[in-house]
């Protein structure tokens, strides 16, 4: 009899083209509000980097992120791949600085070049890296804290979120 073996690996965005990051970003979106989603990254950074409390969301809820986050990362990259095709330059009318939030002034107008330098800086791995070291500190007490520097590529998470958003907000307008 044959051993049946169940991958129990993400199944997001495997049998999807490459080119499709910007279907990706819409969904995700769809399924996850921006504020949402930064409050709940925000909230598993701060327990993460806590050593005697765990946090009391619901675990799927969190494996839930975990998973959207992944597949965030990588629609993002598939997107800063394909960006010849696609221009997001526009010009900077008085935006308020709350509407900035991270984002400086360049890349308010090209959301693009925030996702150039994320993946300058770090891989999709190491992004891989971060947010299941993020999610696994966060889920229990621990002696030890993470053994790198987790508040460079948070940062890059929340801006990416940022000018993710941007992006799909101006599409619609077109």
């Amino acid at each position: 009899m044959k051993k049946i073996r169940t991958d129990l690996q993400s199944r997001l965005g495997k049998g999807r083209k490459k080119h499709c990051g910007l279907q990706q970003m819409e969904t995700f979106f769809q399924l996850n509000d921006l504020t949402a989603t930064k409050e709940l990254l925000n909230t598993i950074m701060s327990y993460a980097l806590k050593r005697n409390s765990w946090i009391k969301e619901d675990p799927s809820v969190i494996y839930h992120f975990h998973q959207a986050m992944r597949s965030f990362v990588r629609a993002s990259y598939f997107l800063i791949l394909k960006e010849k095709k696609f221009v997001v330059n526009t010009q900077l009318e008085d935006v308020s600085p709350l509407a900035l939030g991270l984002l400086s002034e360049k890349e308010y107008q090209n959301p693009l070049l925030v996702f150039k330098k994320a993946f300058k800086e770090y891989s999709i791995k190491e992004f891989d890296y971060f947010i299941s070291g993020m999610v696994y500190f966060s889920m229990g007490i621990y002696d030890k804290l993470p053994e790198r520097n987790m508040i460079n590529p948070y940062i890059h998470m929340i801006k990416m979120l940022d000018a993710a958003y941007l992006i799909i907000e101006r599409k619609e307008k077109i």
